[in-house]
C-alpha cells in the first residue's frame, strides 16, 4: 500500500481515455486505435492505480484464461508518480488477485523493466527455442 493512492480491478473505474493516451504513445503500442484498445481491455483483467484525487496514474492488464495461462501487458505508472513504489505495489496486487492463482505460466515482454519483474519471479525463457511468435510490429501504422 502506498499512502495517497489505491489500486482497483473494477473495470468501471478505469479511465479509458487516460489509459489509451498513455499506451498509444509507448514503444510497444504506438498508434493503437481506440477501438482496438477498447476491445483489448474488454477482454482482459485490468488494474488501475488512482491518486487520492481519483486520477488514474497507473495501469496493468492480464490477458488470461484464469486457469492455466496469462500474459502481462500494458504496465505503466505516469512519470509524475514514479519513484514511490507504485509499480511494485501494482504488481503485487496483480499477482495476488484471486483469478490469477494457480496459473502454470505467465509471460510478458519488456525492453527496460527487467529488474521490476524479476522481483516477482520472472526470468528469461528457459527454453526460448520452444516459443514462436507471429509479430507485426507496424500493424498500427497506417
Amino acid at each position: 500500500m502506498v499512502s495517497g493512492y489505491r489500486v482497483s480491478s473494477h473495470r468501471e473505474e478505469m479511465d479509458f481515455d487516460a489509459i489509451h493516451t498513455y499506451i498509444s504513445s509507448t514503444y510497444w503500442a504506438e498508434g493503437i486505435p481506440k477501438e482496438t484498445f477498447k476491445k483489448a481491455l474488454d477482454n482482459s483483467l485490468c488494474f488501475g492505480v488512482f491518486s487520492s484525487e481519483g486520477k488514474q496514474v497507473g495501469f496493468a492488464r492480464m490477458i488470461t484464461d484464469q486457469a492455466t495461462f496469462a500474459y502481462l501487458a500494458d504496465v505503466f505508472i505516469d512519470e509524475a508518480h514514479r519513484g514511490k513504489g507504485l509499480s511494485k505495489w501494482l504488481m503485487q496486487e496483480v499477482h495476488d488477485h484471486p483469478s490469477l492463482q494457480g496459473l502454470r505460466r505467465i509471460l510478458l515482454a519488456t525492453r527496460d523493466a527487467h529488474s521490476l519483474y524479476q522481483q516477482f519471479g520472472y526470468t528469461p525463457l528457459s527454453s526460448p527455442s520452444t516459443f514462436m511468435q507471429k509479430w507485426q510490429p507496424d500493424i498500427y501504422k497506417g
